[in-house]
């Protein structure tokens, strides 16, 4: 299918009409969708994905030792972060919640990421150089930042998009309304990744909206939703790369787009979460037989572009990044007193108090003494 065809075709469908390009045992479904991409190209987003359910593994395990402060899962969700992230110039600028950290990893990853994790806001910082907007934890509160970021790359003219990853949860805010109502009004560059891992914390989808899809939303704010199997990457590339098209064309169909990816959060919300206590193990095992990575090796495998030998290699290299990742970022040197540093522009006098409590706690005790303070 041509790129014009393409364009039109993905955007003419109905907003419940669920855009697949594999299935699930990782077969083409829909040739017509299928992107024309470099085996090294496939190869690279079948690393990052593998690399992401690795990245995850480890940090729970890190958060479980004392090693790393609260988390957000991602396994489940990697074909849609990976997916969506590779159709993207580096120069589009990406916002995302707090769980999508395999954009993160398709911007080549910053060191320091981790450093956020164990407490340190300079991880925050680092993300600036790769074109993303600092991890948000107020639920919805990004997607305005995101909008306006994007109707300023208009009128300066840039050829470039905003993309905000938000949770199905999100889409309950009024800071979400705002933001897609404006971005309908100016016609920003904005792509809105709503990652429907159907359950925000403990509220399943069900209860979070009556509308029968999320995509559908977008149409009372003038702009097209499309819905689309986000264990799929290639179904999710090649939506994303639409929607950048459409963001960016010159004639009167540059619109935002509102993109509802269908997927499953395999594990807590949080590491401070018990998913038991909301969700059995059998809905679980459901969604894993649509598993993104093992659906897109088969693929791979299958396009001749993957085999055991490449798989090994793969692995050693995620296994050796990922041990170079933690033992920069645990030996990193603290200094206490950074946690003053940012919460005011000005100081406030408790906030005064506390530093002085705090240096008095260090002159009697010395640092050591602090872990073990209550």
């Amino acid at each position: 299918m041509s790129g014009d065809a393409l364009y039109r075709d993905l955007f003419d469908r109905s907003p419940d009409d669920r855009i697949q390009v594999l299935d699930a045992e990782g077969s083409i479904v829909t040739p017509e969708l299928e992107p024309d991409l470099e085996a090294d190209t496939l190869r690279s987003m079948y690393r990052d994905m593998r690399f992401c359910r690795r990245f995850d593994e480890r940090l729970v395990s890190l958060q479980r030792q004392g090693r790393l402060g609260t988390y957000a899962p991602l396994a489940g969700q990697e074909g849609s972060q990976i997916g969506s992230t590779y159709a993207l110039s580096a120069e589009d600028m990406l916002s995302f919640q707090y769980r999508e950290h395999g954009a993160i990893v398709s911007r080549e990853l910053p060191w320091e990421y981790l450093l956020y994790w164990m407490g340190h806001e300079d991880g925050n910082a680092a993300l600036a150089d790769v074109n993303v907007f600092p991890l948000n934890i107020s639920i919805g509160a990004h997607v305005p930042h995101a909008v306006g970021w994007s109707w300023a790359a208009k009128l300066r003219g840039d050829d470039t998009v905003g993309v905000v990853h938000l949770g199905d949860g999100a889409t309950s805010e009024g800071d979400v309304h705002e933001a897609m109502n404006f971005a309908g009004v100016f016609d920003t560059p904005t792509i809105f990744s709503v990652n429907n891992n159907q359950w925000a914390i403990s509220v399943p989808r069900e209860r979070q909206t009556a509308s029968a899809t999320i995509a559908q939303k977008a149409t009372a704010y003038g702009f097209e939703g499309v819905q689309v199997d986000g264990m799929d990457p290639l179904a999710c590339y090649v939506v994303t790369r639409a929607a950048r098209r459409k963001a960016l064309t010159d004639d009167d169909r540059a619109r935002p787009t509102l993109i509802e990816t269908i997927q499953y959060r395999y594990g807590a919300h949080t590491t401070a979460d018990d998913p038991s206590a909301y969700r059995d193990d059998e809905e679980v095992e459901r969604w894993r037989d649509r598993d993104p990575i093992d659906r897109f090796e088969t693929y791979l495998r299958e396009q001749g572009a993957l085999e055991d030998d490449r798989l090994d290699n793969i692995e050693a290299e995620i296994e050796a990044t990922l041990e170079e990742l933690v033992e920069r970022a645990e030996g990193v040197e603290t200094d206490p007193r950074e946690m003053f540093a940012f919460t005011y522009a000005e100081p406030t006098p408790r906030l005064e108090a506390q530093r002085e409590h705090l240096e008095q706690l260090r002159a009697e005790h010395g640092d050591d003494a602090l872990l073990d303070y209550d």
